[in-house]
């Protein structure tokens, strides 16, 4: 099977891209990232494509009149490549219409708390794992579902949960429900860029059934 060509947006430190740049490089995803694009300069996750030796660029959105503009940008760039998959690792901006149309079905975004609890406009970063806590939660956790129209709506890939503690921080839930959006991100691209994502609706449907049921039964 040819390796499926992925294009990647980021805006920060990378460190779901790093995941991926090394879960493809031990054979696990069967894809090759063709593409990097920040719409940060200074985006750390531009020197983790540097040192695997990726082609990366930094694409300034203030050069653009608006956010299609801007969006347009990256589809000729993505076009250019032939990118088959997009997968959003820590990318902050919202894509525009044009951009989803454009790769229905084949945009991918990691959050980080179980969507619908937790997720929209307002919510990403720490202010996730902020509000969680404060609402007090027992369990939170990463989904990573496919992009629409909307804002953290597309139909659910996968989902991994994560205890809350007593005594947890912002940062100590972070960083433990970051290990779970290493985890099932590079899952749902390994099934996708394997033929094994089917849509239906808002279902999402996976030949391999019995990840679910074991990502539930580690909080039970």
């Amino acid at each position: 099977m040819a390796q499926t060509k992925i294009g990647v947006l980021i805006s920060g430190g990378g460190t779901n891209l790093q995941i991926l740049i090394d879960n493809i490089k031990k054979g696990y995803i069967n894809g090759s990232i063709k593409l990097i694009i920040s719409n940060k300069e200074d985006a750390f996750g531009l020197e983790r494509a540097k040192k695997a030796d990726i082609e990366a660029i930094y694409i300034n959105p203030t050069l653009y009149k608006n956010a299609v503009d801007y969006d347009r940008k990256l589809i000729e760039e993505f076009k250019k490549r032939d990118i088959e998959l997009i997968v959003l690792a820590g990318y902050l901006k919202i894509l525009s219409r044009e951009f989803v149309v454009e790769y229905r079905d084949r945009i991918i975004n990691i959050h980080p708390s179980l969507i619908p609890s937790f997720c929209g406009k307002s919510f990403y970063g720490k202010r996730v794992h902020k509000a969680v806590l404060d609402y007090g939660c027992k369990i939170t956790g990463a989904t990573v579902h496919f992009v629409d129209e909307n804002t953290d709506t597309g139909p659910v890939i996968l989902q991994e949960p994560v205890k809350v503690y007593d005594d947890d921080t912002v940062e100590s839930l972070q960083k433990r429900v970051l290990e779970a959006e290493h985890k099932i991100l590079s899952k749902a691209v390994k099934l996708f860029c394997e033929g094994k994502l089917k849509i239906e609706g808002r279902h999402v449907k996976i030949i391999e059934e019995w990840y679910y049921e074991a990502c539930v039964n580690q909080c039970l």
